[in-house]
């Protein structure tokens, strides 16, 4: 991998990680575009632990809070009923789907599932999901002529059963094409939550299973899969561009509707569907090792 193609990976790792759109798809649309090899999962599990960097400094207070209160709850019953302590426990709990999940497929995931195929349904399916689930928030947000307002939930009421779901929405994004953020925050939409609850707890839910997955593909690097250089350069990048991307995102989601990146999905699927169907992409370009 050249400097050049680790600096336009690590941009588009940043720019897409935190929005609804995939990640790992755009890294993997971005190498079959240009005629690059592949950068692979582990390419992208090691640069995840720049985005996941910037989501560790910009919800800073709120994890300190969380782990603080997650801490002193080992050994203070009367800190079990904190609402912070709680939301620990509901992380690791959301976690374990796609820790379980992540081991099972492991070669599925970095092998089959990066098939262009498969991306450009996983873009217009979870594009139209994403879609629904969007439209379900803004009628209880705005109801109607018939319609009252319905309150939406917060993460205040967030339970295990919720946390559970969360993680298996989480655990979707391990296919190419599905999107982390974009899994999670229907999950949470179409359970009702807010927008701003759904997509705060799809980023705190993202640390442990990205940091542990960057951690466990750091392996590759040494055993010289990866470029060591330009991956790490990628992930400064990534670091840099994502925290931009979070700040603005999250403002963002307070007043906008979803439906921009949900027409931006089922786009991108056809224009993919139709590139492969003409021969003008393979369903496996850019796979070769590099």
């Amino acid at each position: 991998m050249s400097w050049f193609e680790s600096f336009v990976l690590g941009l588009v790792q940043g720019l897409t990680e935190f929005l609804p759109i995939s990640s790992s798809a755009h890294l993997r649309l971005t190498a079959a575009f240009a005629g690059w090899h592949d950068p692979g999962a582990a390419f992208t599990a090691i640069t995840q632990i720049g985005t996941e960097a910037a989501v560790l400094i910009y919800f800073r207070k709120d994890i300190a809070r969380i782990v603080s209160a997650w801490f002193r709850s080992l050994t203070n019953r009367s800190m079990r009923s904190n609402h912070d302590a709680q939301m620990g426990w509901l992380v690791i709990v959301g976690s374990i789907p796609i820790g379980v999940l992540g081991v099972t497929f492991k070669d599925q995931i970095e092998g089959p599932f990066r098939d262009l195929r498969l991306i450009a349904t996983t873009l217009i399916v979870m594009g139209i999901v994403l879609g629904i689930a969007d439209r379900l928030a803004a009628r209880d947000e705005t109801g109607g002529k018939h319609r009252a307002i319905k309150e939406r939930k917060s993460l205040k009421e967030l339970g295990v059963k919720d946390g559970l779901i969360f993680g298996f929405c989480q655990a979707m994004a391990l296919i190419p094409g599905v999107s982390r953020s974009g899994a999670t925050i229907s999950g949470g939409l179409l359970m009702g939550y807010t927008r701003e609850a759904a997509a705060r707890y799809s980023f705190l839910l993202a640390i442990p299973a990205v940091l542990a997955s960057g951690v466990f593909e750091l392996k590759d690097a040494s055993e010289g899969h990866v470029s060591w250089g330009p991956t790490i350069f990628a992930t400064f990048i990534a670091f840099g561009v994502g925290y931009a991307v979070i700040a603005w995102f999250m403002k963002f989601i307070t007043t906008k509707s979803f439906m921009p990146f949900v027409i931006y999905r089922v786009l991108l699927g056809v224009l993919l569907f139709a590139l492969v169907g003409a021969g003008v992409l393979s369903p496996h370009a850019g796979e070769s090792a590099g």
